[in-house]
């Protein structure tokens, strides 16, 4: 007789889902770390950082608000900041208005490596994901994607619309 106290296994359907996702969570990074690393030389962690930073007011954010849109540790940031600054594309400098925190800016050679790296990796996203999907299904993955996010944590989601004020 089961435990009613534990949590009930996954359902077959469950299952097939769960291994769905589990094989898209693996295959997807990799596919795109593969092409921006090849293109541009950049992680696809790094290529987020540098387009959060070219969106933001001035290509400058707090470290800890750039640590928010990335779901990442200060420390993971901060390793990549450093390759980042490393190349010439971003720098840290104190916060003026707040010296207790630092901000990170995209140098105008940091923009060109986003502008460089961009239309590539989102020909990688257009192919993989959109193309294979109905605008429907589109749709539903956004919807889909945000609620799992939320389920995971509080953190709010980032969305395009919270990097680029009337956009």
């Amino acid at each position: 007789m089961p435990n009613q106290d534990e949590p009930a296994g996954l359902t077959d359907e469950e299952l097939e889902v769960w291994a769905a996702l589990a094989t898209l969570i693996e295959r997807l990074p990799t596919a795109l770390d593969a092409q921006l690393q090849r293109d541009s030389g950049l992680t696809h962690f790094e290529h987020g950082v540098l387009f959060a930073l070219d969106g933001a007011p001035e290509r400058t954010l707090r470290m800890s608000t750039l640590a928010g849109y990335a779901s990442c540790t200060l420390s993971r940031l901060s390793r990549a900041v450093t390759r980042l600054e490393s190349k010439g594309w971003v720098r840290r400098v104190v916060d003026p208005g707040d010296g207790r925190f630092t901000l990170a800016v995209l140098t105008d050679a940091g923009h060109e490596q986003v502008e460089q790296s961009t239309p590539g990796h989102q020909a990688l996203v257009r192919r993989v994901v959109f193309d294979a999907l109905t605008a429907a299904q589109v749709r539903q993955l956004g919807a889909v994607s945000r609620r799992i996010a939320e389920a995971v944590s509080d953190t709010p989601v980032w969305t395009p619309s919270s990097r680029r004020p009337g956009r």
